[in-house]
């Protein structure tokens, strides 16, 4: 039993996210999972697409209260998009809208009166955005905490910055505006924001208009899950491999890779000639698959386990060209104690003191340079390596985090009581 505003209870909370968690969509699952370890009562609102959503939302379900799981097809997605092209409302936000997913809260709660099924209304991204003001409209009174995970007007920002399309920089441009407004207005519209990092909360609260107060921001990094990702042995790790993780459907990484392919891996190969380079993650792009032509160059698509590549890589490479948050692929190479090369625009999402336990490069020749010095230094390796894991331990453990989460819950809950 908690005690919540003066009240003994346990702390129910209804969950909204625009896509089923899973293991690869790792912030609500491993929160909505350590919530749930932790004797909070979450029940998941989301909207499936197709079978593997499905799937995901029954093994969910093993580890919550409840899953309420609402079809919304990509039709119905593309359809509230082309609605609101018209209006001042960012495609992101309208994306994962389904309003017979909102209905279902009302059918389990007591619209417009303080008692509720529910403690808090928790809302994830700016996708699901527009369930946190439905339920703000349809009871005042009842909580809402929104999740923003990123500023996505600071990463379209950055996007744009980098497409080399012309009619992607235009469609990121009109986008951007709309974004910046809405994420503005978000700021202000629900009793607490939670955010991954310093430089999204800054980015996010610029975008507040003059004379509007913001909402308490605070700063939720991602985690790693301890459990899984962990240290190999020591005999695993293979000579000259580098290794590089992420979905590659994601622009982000498809962009990091080329970066990692283009500048930084000739100026490798110049010193050591034989380092293999491996690209892991799902849905490679034809672009990407082409890097295999190259002998030294593996790209395995989709695999079963992402962790025996990190077992034996000799070093992971992270070399961000754009992006937001906190690089996960991070954090689960330090827990697997394999050291790691990066740059700084990497570094300010990460938590004070990092730069010790992690090899910081931005130019492809220093980039290069510190690879070449891990390789050839395997005392070099395993310091890095237990600096990276202990490092984790302290500051990116799935249940402090969690935990850090209840007690924003308990004030805001508290607050909206008193």
């Amino acid at each position: 039993m908690k005690v919540i505003g003066g009240i003994d209870s346990t702390m129910r909370i209804a969950y909204f996210v625009p896509y089923v968690p899973n293991l690869i969509r790792v912030r609500p699952y491993q929160l909505i999972t350590h919530l749930s370890r932790l004797g909070i009562e979450v029940t998941v609102f989301t909207v499936k697409t197709n079978k593997k959503d499905a799937e995901d939302a029954t093994a969910l379900s093993l580890k919550c209260h409840d899953v309420i799981l609402q079809d919304q097809s990509l039709w119905h997605s593309v359809l509230n998009c082309l609605a609101a092209i018209p209006s001042n409302g960012p495609l992101q936000a309208v994306y994962s809208w389904n309003p017979k997913l909102i209905k279902n809260l009302e059918n389990v709660k007591s619209v417009g009166e303080l008692t509720s099924d529910f403690d808090l209304v928790h809302v994830e991204h700016l996708r699901g955005s527009m369930y946190g003001m439905k339920a703000k409209a349809m009871s005042p009174d009842l909580p809402v905490v929104w999740d923003s995970v990123d500023c996505i007007s600071h990463l379209f920002k950055l996007t744009s910055a980098q497409s080399r399309s012309a009619f992607g920089r235009i469609v990121s441009a009109l986008e951007l505006k709309k974004t910046r407004r809405w994420e503005g207005m978000l700021a202000s519209a629900f009793d607490h924001v939670t955010i991954t990092s310093q430089i999204d909360k800054n980015a996010l609260l610029d975008l507040v208009p003059a004379g509007n107060k913001p909402a308490p921001v605070s700063i939720l990094p991602n985690g790693v899950d301890l459990h899984y990702f962990h240290p190999g042995k020591d005999n695993m790790r293979e000579p000259e491999t580098l290794v590089f993780s992420g979905k590659m459907s994601y622009h982000a990484n498809i962009s990091m890779v080329d970066y990692l392919v283009r500048e930084i891996m000739p100026k490798v190969w110049a010193k050591r000639p034989t380092v293999r380079l491996v690209i892991v993650g799902k849905d490679p792009p034809a672009k990407v698959k082409h890097l295999a032509l190259n002998p030294l160059i593996t790209v395995t698509g989709t695999v079963v386990d992402i962790r025996p590549y990190l077992w034996k890589a000799t070093v992971a490479v992270v070399p961000l060209v754009y992006g937001a948050g906190i690089q996960n692929k991070i954090l689960e190479a330090m827990a697997c104690k394999t050291p790691v090369v990066t740059n700084s625009k990497a570094m300010l999402a990460l938590q004070a003191g990092v730069d010790s336990k992690i090899l910081v490069a931005d130019s492809p020749e220093e980039f290069s340079s510190e690879v070449v010095r891990l390789i050839e230094n395997r005392r070099l390796q395993r310091d890095m390596g237990e600096a990276g894991f202990a490092y984790v331990q302290k500051e990116h453990d799935w249940n402090k985090i969690t935990k850090e989460l209840i007690v924003i819950y308990e004030e805001v809950i508290g607050a909206s009581r008193s």
